[in-house]
């Protein structure tokens, strides 16, 4: 981890999507304000949670056994064991890692959990997607651009609504990776349960927080100019390398995986 990084104060009086998020995976590093959240979202958030969750590991363990072992993980979240560097080590034992989240406690528990395999090595830096460059500034200094790279935005776009322009934040991203890096995305939507779509959105947004569901074609978008690998563009369960997802439930993510040219 980053030596010598400040201890972060955690603002316990507004919720954050990390802890949202930890808490429908039935994590217990959450406050009061992130349950309230949580308690008011539909039964089936914490399905969604856990088929996005399960989705990444899969999406992780391909892109390893692609031949990849460096990664830049964008909106990190509170650690859930397997997390990515685990998944991948596991399969490359030198593969380094660089998280990224703008949640102070997710920074306090990357420095404890957070630990590499003494042939890796894993790296933490805490900023927002909003400032790419600064992210990408950091990792620069932690990975070898000049080799392929797998970005992944699990479950954090949705957070970025479009005055904020997420689809050329992306980009900037995107942009950065040398050809045969690897893109691995989740974005939620509405297409599947447009009813409940305002009630979600409006209990975020009381929250303080904004969220943008999108539908497939907008999602789409954020893929443009790469190529999808199969399945392509799918609900979470649906996608799988080698051996078929085990879920067979419906999932208001649309997930995927490309490759830069």
């Amino acid at each position: 981890m980053t030596a010598g990084t400040p201890k972060p104060q955690v603002d316990t009086s507004k919720p954050h999507p990390a802890r949202v998020y930890d808490y429908l995976l039935g994590g217990k590093d959450n406050y009061p304000v992130d349950r309230e959240i949580g308690h008011k979202l539909p039964e089936d958030s914490r399905r969604d949670s856990r088929l996005n969750r399960a989705f990444m590991h899969r999406a992780a363990a391909w892109v390893a056994q692609s031949g990849i072992d460096q990664y830049l993980d964008i909106g990190t979240g509170i650690p859930t064991e397997p997390n990515l560097h685990q998944i991948v080590q596991k399969i490359a034992p030198t593969s380094r890692v660089v998280y990224t989240d703008n949640d102070p406690i997710v920074l306090r528990h990357a420095e404890a959990l957070l630990i590499s395999t003494p042939e890796g090595a894993t790296d933490y830096i805490e900023a927002d997607v909003r400032r790419p460059h600064e992210i990408l500034e950091h990792a620069l200094g932690f990975l070898d651009f000049s080799r392929p790279v797998a970005l992944s935005l699990i479950a954090l776009m949705h957070f970025i609504p479009d005055e904020d322009d997420p689809y050329g934040i992306t980009r900037t991203l995107v942009d950065a990776l040398p050809s045969g890096s690897l893109f691995v995305f989740s974005q939620g939507t509405a297409d599947f349960q447009p009813l409940k779509a305002g009630g979600v959105t409006n209990t975020y947004g009381k929250g303080g927080i904004a969220l943008r569901l999108r539908t497939r074609a907008e999602v789409l978008r954020f893929f443009d100019g790469l190529d999808l690998v199969d399945p392509g563009l799918v609900t979470a369960p649906e996608w799988f390398k080698g051996t078929p997802a085990p879920e067979d439930e419906q999932s208001n993510f649309y997930v995927g995986v490309a490759r830069v040219r």
